[in-house]
């Protein structure tokens, strides 16, 4: 069973081609194809996502990168009467359903005429969370592909497909012989980091999940992004400061400026995050410092150790926490921030020494950031939640509770 996703929640286009031989739940995906188009170029110059410019790139990026993914697959084949044309019925319903993505009709159309429907047997497109402009041209693509082929399409949320990545490209891991059984792998705590994101979710089976902590402010991704930008470092902010955070360690000189921030809710009694306060920290002493030192390089690299460390302890703490209160059996990290190896390691470090019985999964790093891949991955948990092409909705406030 081949399976086609599409992802367009923020700043990534993304198609991948999925394939399923057996029935055991969530297991043994193949991938076939796994494009990705980013748009860090696009927004870099502005220091975060622009949706409108976001919106743009998709609508440009997504016929190309669908021909390429099923080109990968081997499932892009030309259609022999090079006269084929659209019905004027259908042509209408298309042109209906993109009347707010005008620049994907032409492309598509083009795509649809010149080639055969691929042995695709559905369609995932991510749904929510994300930035509403963005998503409405992914589901709208999909929207045409499943009347166009008539094939059912399967809405996805962003965040379960976050959890359900590290379940992607695992095939061959001894890691996924331990976790076969359910029984040795939930309850699980699912820490998800990412630019919009941060969460704690306990996951108590395959789409059975509930939201026990989450940020009062800004994300994880956000306080990197911001406090990059205090400092003169490029967008995304949580790769640019991880580089300098490294320097500073080769350097060996660690603690010249005796920078010291704080760590906001580290031991409230509950699993939720605050990273404002971090930001306005780092801001703070910044200003409070001249010109030449927040210029020196010294400088720039022990703060962006220290804004580093102080997020990741948050993030450890608390999921360390949970882990125990819950008796979790696994620890599942998800999201762009997860990328980060010092996170991965300091995480596996602890819990090692704190919680050594439970199991540990990270998503390969290339998975970690918004991909298709994942979205497919869900859509095969989610078999059952194919829905004609007129029901998929968008919701950009979408939450995993609602599930």
């Amino acid at each position: 069973m081949n399976i086609l996703a599409i992802e367009t929640s923020c700043d990534e286009t993304g198609i991948a081609v999925l394939q399923k031989q057996n029935k055991k739940k969530c297991l043994d995906i193949k991938v076939l194809s796994n494009i990705l188009v980013s748009q860090i170029h696009v927004h870099q110059k502005y220091g975060g996502v622009y949706p409108m410019l976001a919106k743009r790139e998709h609508q440009k990026n997504l016929t190309p990168i669908l021909e390429k993914a099923l080109f990968e697959a081997k499932l892009l084949k030309s259609l022999k009467n090079k006269q084929s044309t659209i019905s004027p019925q259908k042509l209408r319903t298309i042109e209906k359903i993109l009347q707010k993505n005008q620049e994907l009709l032409s492309p598509i159309k083009k795509s649809l005429l010149k080639y055969k429907k691929p042995d695709i047997k559905a369609i995932a497109v991510t749904v929510g969370p994300g930035l509403e402009p963005c998503l409405w041209v992914g589901v709208n693509f999909a929207k045409i592909l499943g009347f166009y082929w008539n094939i059912p399409v399967i809405p996805v949320n962003h965040i379960e497909a976050h959890i359900i990545a590290n379940w992607v490209g695992r095939e061959s891991e001894s890691i996924e012989q331990q976790v076969l059984n359910t029984k040795k792998l939930f309850p699980a705590i699912c820490l998800i980091v990412s630019g919009g994101h941060t969460q704690l979710i306990l996951m108590r089976d395959y789409g059975v999940y509930k939201i026990i902590g989450e940020t009062r402010d800004d994300a994880a991704g956000e306080c990197f992004d911001k406090t990059a930008r205090i400092l003169g470092l490029s967008y995304p902010g949580g790769p640019a400061i991880a580089k300098k955070a490294t320097e500073n360690k080769k350097s060996k000189q660690l603690n010249n400026y005796q920078i010291k921030l704080p760590r906001p809710m580290l031991y409230a009694k509950n699993y939720d995050f605050s990273f404002s306060g971090l930001k306005t920290a780092v801001l703070y002493d910044y200003k409070k410092r001249s010109k030449k030192i927040t210029q020196s390089p010294e400088y720039i690299q022990e703060m962006s150790a220290t804004i580093q460390q102080a997020i990741i302890d948050i993030l450890i703490k608390k999921t360390i926490v949970a882990a125990k209160n819950v008796h979790a059996k696994t620890i599942i990290l998800g999201g762009g921030v997860t990328a980060n190896k010092e996170l991965r390691y300091q995480l596996k470090e602890k819990i090692t020494k704190e919680v050594p019985s439970v199991n540990y999964l990270i998503p390969h790093s290339k998975l970690c950031t918004d991909n298709a891949a994942m979205i497919g991955a869900v859509a095969f948990c989610n078999l059952d939640k194919q829905v004609n092409w007129k029901k998929i909705n968008v919701n950009a406030n979408l939450s995993i509770s609602n599930i």
